[in-house]
């Protein structure tokens, strides 16, 4: 294989730059599958070098949207015995509060022991973009230290120390030398990438470089990367069934589980737009095997992703075996489930690849699925192999989605989206799009613990979650029989969603 990841830099290459991601598109799931020609003979399937340069929609705004420097939060500043530098102003941390509770949530549900994130800003103010924050950073560098004595330091670049030049990666390594742990620096100032999954990548990338053990002079043949957030537990029953242990990273894992990743037999994800660069390079620099298979949710999608990871690590009597106990166990309550969920319409709201196995998940329970809005899209992940596309899975195993959109979470936009469906309810993920949901009378389900839609049991979980939402119907009626939007007449008349990104002229400007 090619190489295609470069670690020899600090700075990790944009997802569009690298795949062709875009953040706002309008069609039918089929013809983003096609345009995308990921599995199609065209640029995605040829060889993988570069995603396809689709035709993407340039809005004349953003209402509101996340950045790569929040996704190095959940990353870096989640690893347990680490701390995260923001090398910004104050307000880079704003989202540190929410950051902290799914820090504590995520570790009670491993069974962890439960404490706080360390997170610390230099608190970067208007002098220090005159004459440069480096001192600042110097200083914090060693109160992180003398504070907490961690494994590793991180050090995250904004975007006013981006634009500053302030060099971090000159102090990073002053300090590595004076401290002896890893002192990483990762650029994942917002400006640089247009979409925040990035910034996973931005944390991935130092983790590769400077903690994951070089030419380990072992392989643990038993144990797989899982590459996931915060979520509960659900791996390691599941991976138990063919004797293999579960290594998981980034979130809630420790600077010494990170390290071994290079020692794993394989490496899995529970969504490819997290796990996607992480994978590829571990495949790529240190022979630890990407299983390549479609995500797991739903039947077609579990058992072709269980029975390639036992043929890599050498276990298909194990998965022949789990695999049909697993669907005589679930059968009956998802055929019940079936039948309450008969005539219901969904709708997801997610990131992308996650979004393409929540919908393959409510099909198998016979919910109708008119329309979707993921946060962007990749035309390729950095495999390359088609066995990953997780567009083409949904569409080739499950049929079309009409209306699937691509909009990196526009609350504008959402309103006309909504329209275009007779949805019962919405599944949802990131926050700030619930709440118009609620206003228009459609229950959400803010799916805050991301695993449980995984594998056989996560359909039957997903089900038993969407009758308890369409419990509280009457309640969002009557939210929206009070609540007033605050779009003018003219937007809300509006039939086509992307209209000022199609007539930009209709913004005027005074």
């Amino acid at each position: 294989m090619a190489k295609k990841i470069n670690l020899n830099t600090t700075v990790v290459e944009s997802r569009e730059q690298r795949l062709g991601t875009i953040i706002a598109w309008d069609g039918k799931a089929s013809n983003l599958s096609k345009e995308s020609a990921y599995s199609h003979g065209g640029c995605g399937g040829n060889g993988g070098q570069r995603g396809c340069q689709l035709c993407e929609l340039s809005g004349p705004f953003t209402q509101g949207t996340g950045c790569t420097m929040q996704m190095v939060e959940c990353q870096a500043g989640h690893i347990r015995d680490a701390v995260l530098i923001q090398h910004s102003p104050i307000g880079c941390s704003a989202g540190n509060g929410r950051n902290n509770t799914m820090f504590r949530i995520g570790l009670a549900m491993r069974n962890l022991p439960v404490k706080n994130i360390r997170i610390i800003s230099t608190n970067l103010q208007e002098s220090d973009m005159v004459f440069g924050g480096i001192e600042k950073l110097r200083q914090t560098i060693q109160d992180a230290w003398d504070r907490y004595e961690p494994k590793t330091i991180f050090i995250g670049n904004s975007c006013a120390t981006g634009i500053i030049g302030d060099d971090i990666d000159s102090v990073a390594a002053e300090f590595q030398e004076k401290l002896k742990i890893p002192v990483i620096p990762m650029h994942c100032e917002g400006f640089k990438s247009k979409h925040w999954s990035t910034g996973f990548d931005a944390s991935q990338h130092g983790i590769l470089r400077q903690i994951v053990r070089k030419n380990p002079t072992k392989k643990q043949e038993d144990l797989v990367n899982v590459i996931n957030l915060w979520g509960s537990d659900v791996f390691t029953p599941m991976l138990a069934e063919l004797g293999l242990r579960v290594n998981y990273a980034v979130d809630l894992a420790s600077v010494d589980e990170l390290a071994q990743l290079s020692e794993a037999a394989a490496t899995v994800g529970f969504c490819y737009t997290l796990s996607s660069y992480i994978a590829a390079a571990l495949e790529q620099e240190f022979g630890v095997p990407e299983v390549k298979a479609p995500q797991p949710y739903g039947f077609a999608g579990t058992d072709a992703w269980i029975r390639e990871l036992a043929r890599v690590t050498h276990r298909e009597k194990e998965a022949e075996a789990y695999i049909a106990k697993e669907h005589t166990r679930v059968a009956p309550r998802i055929e019940e489930l079936r039948k309450l969920l008969k005539g219901k319409k969904g709708y997801v709201a997610t990131g992308s690849a996650y979004a393409h196995g929540l919908i393959a998940a409510l099909k198998e329970l016979g919910v109708e699925v008119d329309g979707s809005l993921v946060f962007h899209h990749d035309p390729i992940y950095d495999s390359g192999d088609p066995r990953q596309d997780s567009l083409a899975h949904l569409v080739d195993n499950y049929g079309d989605v009409p209306s699937f959109s691509v909009s990196n979470r526009q609350q504008y936009q959402f309103y006309g989206l909504l329209q275009r469906v007779n949805a019962d309810f919405i599944l949802i993920r990131h926050g700030g799009l619930a709440p118009l949901a609620s206003k228009l009378g459609i229950p959400a389900a803010a799916l805050g613990d991301e695993n449980i839609v995984i594998g056989y049991q996560g359909i039957i979980n997903l089900g038993e979650a969407i009758l308890d939402i369409l419990s509280f119907k009457k309640l969002h009626r009557s939210v929206a029989a009070h609540a007033k939007l605050p779009y003018k007449k003219w937007w809300l008349d509006q039939e086509d969603p992307y209209i000022l990104a199609k007539e930009p002229d209709l913004v005027s400007v005074d």
